[in-house]
């Protein structure tokens, strides 16, 4: 065992009162943080840690959010326990919160082999996927648990503006639609109706479903969670979901991989579900599904930047330079209503 997961199993024995736990390994999955594994006797827990070269100086405020949060919606939406938040940085370093181990898979392109039929189990999974982001949205603002989170005044333009500005001072190659979108979104921002408790990444593979039938267990990496417009929120799952995407192949075609597929329940009725559990108007869903469009492909186009400058040489970032046109594209039909 390594000597970071070592001090991890002292913390957990002397502040938990764990007996004798074990580091049983790193899990899958997510760019930002690491996520491991410990078991104890009658025990299990994961642990989440900035990494130890993290990108930003400011990234264990993202463990910090995501332990703020899961402590918010226990008991109000699908989400690991907190079992603990540790900021002492004379344990490992830097900061890391210890969550309920969650019996569940993660899903991009293959179902759990009990599941007996792949498109009904597929539509089922696409109607909790809506039902579970509906309990979260039901957190609405103002609420004490929520206090710190965010700015949900002006929510929608700051976002816009941020990254329009980002891309301006970072260019790395000629993309004319992003910021034509960008000042489109920003002249055309619709009327709130209400902020409330946004995930910020929330699509199926951010979440662990059971093996044994199509239903969401836990929600799951909560660090870029804000008090904000929900409709980003379930703009950003639609965007993933079903065959009706413009390119060929898709940016980001591996999430929610499983429902593209013949028979499989389209993006508008997953929306009208939505709005059926919230209360909420789809008017303007065109809009904020070319908002969840352009801001992802806003935000990755950095990581494509680092990969040109050979500061990193992974597939994801490599890809980018077919999804994030590909993603503006998206962007530009859903503003015209083709989504």
């Amino acid at each position: 065992m390594s000597e970071l997961p070592q001090k991890v199993c002292n913390w957990l024995s002397e502040e938990l009162g764990w007996i004798d736990p074990t580091f049983t390994g790193a899990l899958s999955g997510g760019n930002s943080n690491l996520t491991w594994r410990f078991d104890a006797e009658n025990n299990a827990c994961v642990v989440r840690t900035p990494p130890t070269e993290a990108i930003s100086p400011n990234s264990g405020r993202g463990i910090e959010r995501e332990a703020k949060v899961l402590a918010a919606v226990e008991g109000r939406a699908k989400a690991p326990r907190l079992y603990a938040y540790c900021d002492d940085l004379a344990v490992i370093g830097r900061a890391f919160l210890v969550q309920e181990c969650i019996d569940g898979v993660s899903i991009t392109d293959t179902l759990p082999q009990g599941y007996a039929d792949p498109i009904a189990a597929t539509n089922a999974l696409g109607i909790d996927l809506v039902t579970q982001l509906a309990a979260v949205h039901a957190i609405t603002w103002p609420d004490p648990k929520l206090e710190g989170l965010g700015r949900p005044d002006q929510f929608v333009e700051r976002q816009i503006g941020r990254w329009l500005q980002v891309r301006e001072q970072q260019s790395f190659r000629e993309l004319p639609q992003l910021f034509e979108l960008g000042r489109w979104l920003l002249d055309n921002i619709p009327e709130s109706e209400g902020a409330v408790l946004t995930h910020g990444d929330y699509h199926l593979d951010n979440t662990l479903v059971s093996t044994t039938a199509p239903e969401i267990k836990a929600i799951i990496d909560w660090e870029l969670a804000t008090v904000g417009e929900p409709a980003m929120d379930v703009a950003l799952a639609l965007l993933f979901w079903g065959q009706k995407r413009i390119p060929n192949p898709p940016g980001f075609a591996h999430l929610q991989a499983i429902s593209r597929k013949p028979g499989v329940i389209g993006r508008r009725d997953l929306a009208h579900e939505w709005a059926s559990l919230t209360g909420r108007s789809l008017e303007h869903m065109d809009y904020y599904m070319a908002l969840a469009a352009w801001r992802l492909a806003s935000i990755v186009e950095g990581a494509y930047g680092l990969f040109l400058q050979g500061k990193v040489s992974t597939s994801y970032a490599s890809s980018l330079e077919h999804d994030v046109p590909a993603l503006l594209l998206e962007a530009e039909h859903a503003a015209k209503g083709d989504w």
